[in-house]
Formats: structure tokens, C-alpha cells, sequence
């Protein structure tokens, strides 16, 4: 979908000062509250914005240990797989990739023996035939969509 000038401001709205009312967003935009409401829901419909819930650190929640492993998958077995991921509760996330596997999973632990228990049930399910883990040292780059933003507005003529 095609976002327009008025779209990535209200982006980088939300992304900079998340918790204000929709009043005080359209108010700072210089828009109607109505226009607003219907640029909000168009966004989300067209699943532009996917979330409005807190972000949570895995680390304060007692997983400060990050990883990720590549999963190998027995050709056929992939969606089998991707399903038992689901059932996983150290798998935050999980991409079907190519590469060298089939599979990418973010993966947090207590610790490194928790984290190679966690290795140890992955490479128990069925279908699944190698792992491989690349343990994080340190984070370069927080997960961030505000530069995209800037540079979508920045495509379609708005501010950025």
C-alpha cells in the first residue's frame, strides 16, 4: 500500500511519542481527529502498523541470553516444523529463509545451558535435521522502522 506525506508523519508520530491520545496526535498534526481516526484504521487494515502493544525485553524478563539458530528441515517437513516452533516459548521469532537453512529462529535463554537445552529439544522435533547457533555478543542496531519512515516520507515528498 502507498503511504503518503500526511501517513508518515502520523508514523513517526506514534513511533516518537506512543503513549498520547488520538486527540493530542491529531492535534500536533494539524488535523482533524476524524481524518485521523480513519488514517489510523486504514493503516492498520492495510497492516501497515501490526502492533500497539508494549515492547518487552526478553533480558528483564529473566532471558538476557540471545541467539539464533538456523534450522535444516527435512524437504516436505517445513510447515511441520514451523507449526512445533510455534509450541516453543524461547522462539520469539521464527523466518523461513534461504541460505544455508531453512530456517532462522531469535532465540532467548536464561543462560548457555538453558539455551543448549533449548538447542536440544529444537533438534528433537520431526523433519528437523541440523541446527546451527550463533550466539549474540552485543546489540548494534535496537530493532528501529523510524529511518524507514524518514525515507519513505522523504520518497513521497513529506518531511523526513
Amino acid at each position: 500500500m502507498a503511504v503518503d506525506a500526511l501517513d508518515t508523519r502520523i508514523l513517526r508520530l506514534l513511533l516518537e511519542q506512543p503513549r498520547t491520545s488520538v486527540r493530542e496526535y491529531a492535534r500536533l498534526l494539524g488535523v482533524a481527529r476524524g481524518t485521523l481516526q480513519a488514517r489510523l484504521d486504514r493503516l492498520e487494515r492495510d497492516r501497515v502498523i501490526t502492533g500497539t502493544g508494549p515492547a518487552l525485553s526478553p533480558a528483564a524478563l529473566g532471558h538476557p541470553v540471545l541467539a539464533f539458530v538456523h534450522l535444516e528441515v527435512t524437504q516436505g517437513h517445513l510447515d511441520e516444523v514451523g507449526e512445533a516452533l510455534a509450541g516453543v516459548p524461547e522462539i520469539i521469532e521464527a523466518f523461513s529463509t534461504t541460505g544455508g537453512g531453512d530456517l532462522l529462529t531469535r532465540v532467548v535463554a536464561r543462560d548457555n545451558g538453558h539455551l543448549e537445552d533449548v538447542i536440544q529439544q529444537l533438534i528433537q522435533l520431526p523433519g528437523v535435521v541440523r541446527t546451527r547457533t550463533e550466539v549474540a555478543l552485543r546489540e548494534r542496531v535496537a530493532h528501529r522502522v523510524l529511518p524507514l519512515v524518514e525515507a519513505v516520507g522523504r520518497a513521497v515528498g513529506g518531511p523526513g
